[in-house]
C-alpha cells in the first residue's frame, strides 16, 4: 500500500502518466480499494513465458475476484451501496477479460506496479535534487558572503595602512613646525638687521607648514571617519554572516542531533560548520585588530571630533560578536545518554569549533561536567548565579581539551563518567520521576590573544531523565521521545507542548520504529489508523487517516492514562511492540511476514474468506510486547513474548504447528519462514493431547515429569509443551516452552 500512497502524491506530467496506466483492462478503482492486497502479492514470482505457471496466475486471478467480492460485501450506507455494485461489476469484467488468459492479468499488474515505482522514484530523485540544489545555494550564499568579507577586510587593511602612513607624515610635519618655531624663538638674541630677513623666511615656511597641517588634519579626520564607516559595514556583514551560521546552520545541526535521539537520520559531521566558524573567527579577529590599531592611531594623534566614541563603540560591537561566536561554538558533539541510569558508566564529547583558529590549544582548557535540574538550567540561561549548584554527583567529570593536529579539532572526550547520586525536586501533580528532566552542564574557561579576552563558556546537554532501575526505562524513553520530537528552538528549559496533532506524533513514532527495525519499512497508513483507534477508542469507527488529521493527543493520553480496560498506556504498549520486534522479529518484519497492527476482529474478517490453515501474525492487544498467531477457523494463540522467543524462535514455533499452512493471504509458510528454521541438531518433543507416547523415556521420571504433568493437569487439552532434546548428547536441555492456546 505504501507504493500507492506515494503514487497518489505525484503531480503534473508524472500524475498523468500514472493515470494513463489504468483503463477498462484494469480500473484504477480496483487499484485503489485493493492497494494493500495487490502490493502484498508475489507477482514477480510468476514466469510469464512459462505455460506451466498458468495455474499460479489463475490462483492470483481467483484471489483478486474474492478480494473484490469481500470488499464489496463490507460496504454499507448509501454510498457503500453504489460502491458495492461498482466493485461487483469490476469483478465480473476482470473475470471475463482474463479468465482464459490469467497470465495476461499478471503481466498487466506487473507493468502497472513497475511503472508506478519508476514514476515515484523519479519524483523522489527530483525532490532530492531540489533539496540538494537548495542546500548548494545556501552554501554558495555563505561562501560568497565570506568572499565579500575577505575583500572588505583587505580593503580596510589597505586604507588603514594609508591612514597610518599619512598620520606618520603628519606627525613629521607637525614636529617640523615645532622645529621652525624653535628656530624663530632662537632668533630673538640676534640683532634686528640680521634677525628680520631670517625670521621672515622662517615665518613664511611656518605658515606654509601650518596651512598644510590644517588641511591634512581635516583630511586625516575624514580618513578616520571613512574607515570607521567601512568597519561598521564590515561589522554588520560579520554579524549577518554569524547569524546565518550560528542561528540557522548550527541550530539545524543541533535539531538534527535531537531528532537522531528519536531515530532520525544522523546529524552529519561538523567539518563544514567548523570551517565556516574558523573563517568567521579569523575575519572577526582581523577586523578587531584593525579597530584596535585605529584606536592606537587616534590616541597617538588626538584630533577634534567623534572618532574616539565611534571606535569605542566598534570595539565593543566586534568584541560582542567574537564572544558570541566562541560561546556558541562550544558544543556537545556526542550527547550523553538521554535515559541515564545511576551507577552506570556513560560518555560524552564536547568540542570548540574555533579552538584551533584562536590557538586556545596552546594552553589547553579543562572542562567540567555537572548535572543540573530543569529549574537550575532556567536560571543559567537567565545568567542568574547557580555557582556550585548541582543536582547530583558525577564521577570522572573533569577532562582536558585535546587538540588533534590531523583534523584541527579541539575537543574533550569524557569516557568514564558515572552518575553516583541524584537529588530530585518536588514533583508537580501527577508527574512521575520518569517525567523529571535534568541536563548535563559542561563548562570551561580560557583566554585568547595573550589573555586579552577571557571566556567562560558553558553548554547544556539535551534533556536527561535519570532512572535507578531498568523497569523505569520505558516511561523515561517516552519523556525523551516527546521532548525530542516537539521541542521548539530557543525554548525555556525544557518546555514542550502538552498537546500535539496526531500526525505529528505519527511522524515521531514512525521515525522511532524505522530506526529500531533498521529498515525503510516503517508504519504504513493502515498501521497508523490502527494506532489512532487504539489511542482514541471513542473514534474506533474512523478508518480513514484524514479523520485523524486535526485530532490532538495529549501527554496524558500518550503515557499517563491507561488504555480502557488495560493496566498500561498507549506508549507502553507501542514500546513493548518495538522491543519485541527489534530483539526477535526484525527479519520477519522486514520480509513483510508480520502484519502486526491488526485487531482481533479485523484478523477474523480477513481470514474468513481464506482456506483453513491460513494464518497471520498480529500484536497482542492484552499483553505488552506480545505477538499472537491468528488462523482460520479462527483461533488465537496465547501471545508470545520476549521470554518465549529466547527459548524458541517464531519461525520454529510456526514450523511446529502443522495446522498452519499459508501466511495471509496465501504464501506457503515454508516459503516465508524456512530460511529461519533451526538446523536439525535438536528435536522438540510435543507433550499434549494424544502425544504422550512420543515423550522420550528420560522425561517420564524425576522433576521434569512432575513439571510436565502438573501443567497437563492444570490446563488439560489446552496445553502443549515443547522440550528441547539434544540429539548429539542424547540428553534434554533444561529449557522448555509452555504454549497455551484457545479457540
Amino acid at each position: 500500500m505504501a507504493m500507492w500512497i506515494q503514487a497518489q502524491q505525484l503531480q503534473g506530467d508524472a500524475l498523468h502518466q500514472m493515470q494513463a496506466l489504468y483503463g477498462q483492462h484494469f480500473p484504477i478503482e480496483v487499484r485503489h480499494y485493493l492497494a494493500q492486497w495487490i502490493e502484498s502479492q508475489l507477482w514477480d514470482s510468476v514466469e510469464l513465458d512459462n505455460p506451466a505457471e498458468e495455474a499460479k496466475a489463475k490462483h492470483l486471478l481467483d484471489s483478486l475476484m474474492a478480494e473484490l467480492q469481500r470488499k464489496a460485501q463490507h460496504q454499507v450506507g448509501e454510498d457503500g451501496f453504489l460502491l458495492k455494485i461498482k466493485l461487483g461489476h469490476y469483478a465480473t469484467q476482470l473475470k471475463g477479460t482474463y479468465d482464459r488468459c490469467p497470465l495476461e492479468l499478471v503481466r498487466c499488474i506487473k507493468h502497472i506496479l513497475h511503472s508506478e515505482q519508476r514514476l515515484v522514484q523519479e519524483a523522489s530523485c527530483g525532490s532530492a535534487g531540489q533539496a540538494l540544489d537548495s542546500l548548494s545555494q545556501r552554501h554558495q550564499q555563505i561562501n560568497q558572503a565570506f568572499e565579500e568579507l575577505r575583500l572588505a577586510t583587505q580593503e580596510s587593511e589597505n586604507e588603514l595602512r594609508k591612514l597610518q602612513h599619512s598620520q606618520e607624515y603628519f606627525i613629521i610635519q607637525y614636529q617640523e613646525n615645532h622645529r621652525i618655531q624653535a628656530q624663530i624663538n632662537s632668533l630673538a638674541t640676534l640683532p634686528l638687521a640680521e634677525r628680520t630677513p631670517r625670521e621672515t623666511t622662517l615665518q613664511s615656511k611656518r605658515a606654509t607648514v601650518e596651512a598644510w597641517l590644517t588641511r591634512e588634519a581635516s583630511t586625516l579626520q575624514k580618513y578616520r571617519l571613512d574607515l570607521s564607516e567601512q568597519h561598521q559595514k564590515t561589522v554588520n556583514l560579520l554579524r549577518k554572516q554569524q547569524t546565518l551560521i550560528l542561528d540557522e546552520e548550527l541550530i539545524q545541526w543541533k535539531r538534527r542531533q535531537q531528532l537522531a535521539g528519536n531515530g532520525g537520520p544522523a546529524e552529519g559531521g561538523l567539518d563544514v560548520l567548523q570551517s565556516w566558524c574558523e573563517k568567521l573567527a579569523d575575519m572577526i579577529w582581523q577586523n578587531r585588530q584593525q579597530i584596535r590599531r585605529c584606536e592606537h592611531l587616534t590616541q597617538q594623534l588626538p584630533l577634534p571630533g567623534p572618532m574616539e566614541e565611534l571606535l569605542s563603540k566598534l570595539n565593543s560591537e566586534i568584541t560582542d560578536i567574537i564572544s558570541a561566536l566562541v560561546t556558541s561554538t562550544f558544543i556537545i558533539e556526542k550527547q550523553p545518554p538521554q535515559v541515564l541510569k545511576t551507577q552506570t558508566k556513560f560518555a560524552a564529547t564536547v568540542r570548540l569549533l574555533v579552538g584551533g583558529k584562536l590557538n586556545v590549544h596552546m594552553n589547553p582548557p579543562q572542562v567540567k561536567a555537572v548535572i543540573v535540574s530543569e529549574q537550575q538550567a532556567k536560571a543559567l540561561l537567565k545568567n542568574e548565579s547557580t555557582r556550585n549548584d548541582s543536582s547530583g554527583e558525577i564521577l570522572n567529570n573533569n577532562c582536558v581539551m585535546e587538540y588533534h593536529q590531523a583534523t584541527g579539532t579541539l575537543s574533550a572526550h569524557f569516557r568514564n563518567m558515572s552518575l553516583k547520586r541524584i537529588k530530585r525536586s518536588d514533583r508537580r501533580g501527577a508527574e512521575s520521576v520518569t517525567e523529571e528532566k535534568f541536563t548535563v552542564l559542561f563548562e570551561s574557561q580560557f583566554s585568547v590573544g595573550g589573555n586579552e579576552l577571557v571566556f567562560h563558556v558553558k553548554t547544556l546537554s539535551l534533556p536527561v531523565v535519570v532512572i535507578v532501575h531498568g523497569s523505569q526505562d520505558n516511561n523515561a524513553t517516552a519523556t525523551v521521545l516527546w521532548d525530542n520530537a516537539f521541542a521548539e528552538p530557543g525554548r525555556v528549559p525544557f518546555m514542550v507542548p502538552d498537546k500535539v496533532l496526531w500526525p505529528q506524533l505519527c511522524e515521531a513514532l514512525d521515525m522511532k520504529y524505522k530506526a529500531e527495525m533498521h529498515s525503510g519499512r516503517g508504519l504504513a497508513e493502515d498501521n497508523l489508523v490502527f494506532l489512532a483507534q487504539k489511542a482514541f477508542p471513542s473514534n474506533n469507527n474512523n478508518s480513514n487517516p484524514e479523520d485523524y488529521s486535526s485530532v490532538t493527543i495529549s501527554w496524558s493520553q500518550f503515557n499517563r492514562e491507561s488504555l480502557p480496560g488495560r493496566n498500561f498506556t498507549f506508549w507502553q504498549w507501542f514500546d513493548g511492540v518495538v522491543e519485541l520486534m527489534k530483539k526477535h522479529l526484525k527479519p520477519h518484519w522486514n520480509d513483510g511476514a508480520i502484519m502486526g497492527f491488526v485487531n482481533k476482529q479485523q484478523a477474523q474478517d480477513m481470514l474468513l474468506s481464506k482456506p483453513n490453515g491460513t494464518f497471520l501474525l498480529r500484536f497482542s492487544d492484552s499483553e505488552i510486547g506480545g505477538i499472537t498467531i491468528a488462523w482460520r477457523l479462527v483461533w488465537n494463540l496465547l501471545p508470545y513474548t520476549t521470554k518465549d522467543f529466547s527459548i524458541r524462535s517464531l519461525a520454529d514455533r510456526i514450523s511446529d504447528l502443522n495446522h498452519l499452512l499459508f501466511l495471509y493471504p496465501d504464501r506457503p509458510k515454508d516459503e516465508v519462514f524456512a530460511k529461519y528454521y533451526t538446523p536439525p541438531l535438536c528435536k522438540h518433543f510435543l507433550f499434549g493431547p494424544g502425544l504422550l507416547k512420543t515423550l522420550p523415556h528420560w522425561c517420564n521420571s524425576g522433576g521434569c515429569s512432575k513439571y510436565l504433568h502438573s501443567h497437563w493437569n492444570m490446563n488439560k487439552a489446552h496445553t502443549r509443551i515443547y522440550i528441547k532434546y539434544n540429539l548429539t548428547k542424547k540428553k534434554h536441555i533444561s529449557a522448555f516452552s509452555l504454549q497455551l492456546y484457545y479457540g
